[in-house]
C-alpha cells in the first residue's frame, strides 16, 4: 500500500489559473502541457541537486516560449512583451528556477531584438528565440552600477575589428559552454561603455561554479573570468551605450515581474488546498487566498498594460513610464514575499519539513525581491525619478511669469 504524503509535499494536481483572457492560447496550452509532463517531476532535484533542465528549456523555445518579443523577421512571432511575461508566469507557477532561466533567455533575445547589429539579429537570435542555443544576462553588475551601487566589472579597450575585455563577472545564469549572453563593459580610452553579447567560445573567458544557493541552484550560474578576451565588432550590442541601455532597460524589470505573478498564482492554490483540512484555524491568519487573489488581479493587470504599451512600435522611453515600470516590479516583489509567507502559515508545521514545496516557494520569494534590480534598488531609482520631477518643478517655480 502506497503510503500517503504530507499535504506540503504533494504534487499540485491542476496549475494554477490564468485570467479568462489568456486561457485560450494555444502556446500555453502546449507550455502547461510540457510543464506538467517534463517539468514539475524534475523540481525537486532541480531545487536540491542544482540539475539543469536543458531538455525543458529547449523544448519550451522549440514550442516558440522565447521568441514572443522577437519579430518574425528574426525568428520570433512578434506578439510582444505580455505574451513573453506569460510564458515566465507559466513556467515560474511550477518551478521559479526554471521561470528565471527562461526570463534570462527571453532578456538575451530582448538585447539583440533592440540592437542595431545585424549580424547579431540574423545569425544568432533566431537560435536564441527557438532555444537552438541557450543564453543568458551578464547586466547584474552593469544595471547595478549605472544606479551609483558598484563599480563597473569589466574593461575594454578597443583594437582592430573589435575590443579587448578584462575583468570579473561574478554571477551570470542560464549559461555554460557555448551559451552567449550579454554584458556592459567601461572603454579604456574614453568615456564611456559598450555592451556586447559574450561566449566562452571566445579565447580568454572561463567560466567557474563556486557558489552555491539556498534556491535557484539549477539556474546554470556562474562567475565568469575575462583575460585579455577579445570580442569582434560583429558581437557588439551598442557603442556608446547609454540610449541603448534606456531603451532595454523598461522591458528588463518589467518583464521579471512574471517570475512573482507565477510564484503568487501557486501559493495562492497551495492555500486554498489546506482550507480544508485547515480552515477552522487558518481563517484566522491575516492573509487569505481570496485576499491575495485580489492583489494578483490588479498587478497582472497593470503589468499586462505596460507590457503591451512597451511593445508598441517606437514607443517613447518617458521617466514617468520608467517610474510605472519600477513600481510594479516592486509590487510583485512585494506581494511574493507576502504570498509566500502566508502559504507558509497556512501550511503549518507541514511546510518546516525540509523539501517542501511551500519552503520552496518562500526562499524563491527572496529571490524574487533580491535579484537584480532588487528592491532597494529599485526604490532608489524611484527616488532618483521623482527626485528628478521634483527639481523640474522647482526650476518652473523659480521662473519669471511674462
Amino acid at each position: 500500500m502506497q503510503a500517503t504524503l504530507p499535504l506540503a509535499f504533494e504534487k499540485v494536481s491542476s496549475p494554477p489559473s490564468f485570467p479568462e483572457s489568456i486561457a485560450p492560447s494555444p502556446l500555453l496550452t502546449k507550455l502547461q502541457a510540457i510543464i506538467t509532463q517534463e517539468l514539475a517531476p524534475l523540481v525537486q532535484r532541480i531545487d536540491q541537486e542544482g540539475l539543469y533542465p536543458r531538455e525543458f528549456m529547449q523544448h519550451v523555445g522549440a514550442l516558440q516560449g522565447f521568441g514572443q518579443a522577437v519579430s518574425t523577421e528574426f525568428g520570433g512571432t512578434g506578439h510582444g512583451l505580455k505574451s513573453a511575461i506569460q510564458v515566465i508566469e507559466a513556467i515560474s507557477a511550477e518551478c521559479l528556477c526554471t521561470g528565471f532561466m527562461a526570463w534570462c533567455q527571453i532578456a538575451c533575445t530582448w538585447y539583440m531584438q533592440n540592437s542595431d547589429n545585424s549580424y547579431l539579429q540574423t545569425q544568432v537570435l533566431p537560435l536564441v528565440a527557438k532555444g537552438e542555443i541557450l543564453g543568458g544576462t551578464g547586466l547584474s553588475n552593469p544595471m547595478k552600477h549605472f544606479a551609483d551601487i558598484e563599480k563597473i566589472a569589466l574593461n575594454a579597450e578597443r583594437k582592430s575589428g573589435g575590443y579587448v575585455l578584462n575583468g570579473l563577472l561574478p554571477w551570470v545564469s542560464n549559461i555554460g559552454s557555448g551559451h552567449p549572453f550579454g554584458i556592459a563593459a567601461k572603454l579604456a580610452d574614453r568615456d564611456g561603455y559598450l555592451m556586447a553579447i559574450a561566449s566562452d567560445q571566445f579565447d580568454g573567458l572561463t567560466l567557474r561554479q563556486n557558489a552555491h544557493f539556498i534556491a535557484l541552484e539549477g539556474s546554470g550560474t556562474f562567475s565568469c573570468h575575462f583575460n585579455d578576451v577579445f570580442i569582434p565588432d560583429e558581437w557588439i550590442l551598442a557603442e556608446p551605450c547609454e540610449d541603448y541601455v534606456n531603451r532595454i532597460r523598461p522591458a528588463f524589470i518589467l518583464t521579471q515581474v512574471g517570475m512573482g505573478l507565477g510564484l503568487i498564482a501557486d501559493c495562492i492554490t497551495m492555500i486554498e488546498r489546506y482550507q480544508s483540512r485547515l480552515g477552522h484555524v487558518n481563517a484566522f491568519l491575516d492573509d487569505q487566498a481570496e485576499d491575495l487573489a485580489a492583489e494578483l488581479a490588479i498587478a497582472r493587470r497593470q503589468t499586462y498594460d505596460l507590457a503591451d504599451e512597451l511593445s508598441q512600435p517606437n514607443v517613447k522611453i518617458t521617466p514617468d513610464l520608467l517610474r510605472e515600470v519600477i513600481k510594479i516590479r516592486i509590487a510583485g516583489s512585494e506581494l511574493s514575499l507576502k504570498a509566500a509567507n502566508a502559504a507558509m502559515l497556512h501550511a503549518g508545521a507541514r511546510a518546516y519539513l525540509h523539501g517542501s514545496r511551500p519552503a520552496r516557494r518562500l526562499r524563491e520569494a527572496y529571490f524574487v525581491a533580491i535579484v537584480t534590480p532588487a528592491i532597494k534598488q529599485l526604490k532608489k531609482m524611484l527616488h532618483r525619478l521623482e527626485q528628478g520631477n521634483l527639481q523640474v518643478a522647482g526650476k518652473l517655480l523659480e521662473m519669471p511669469y511674462e
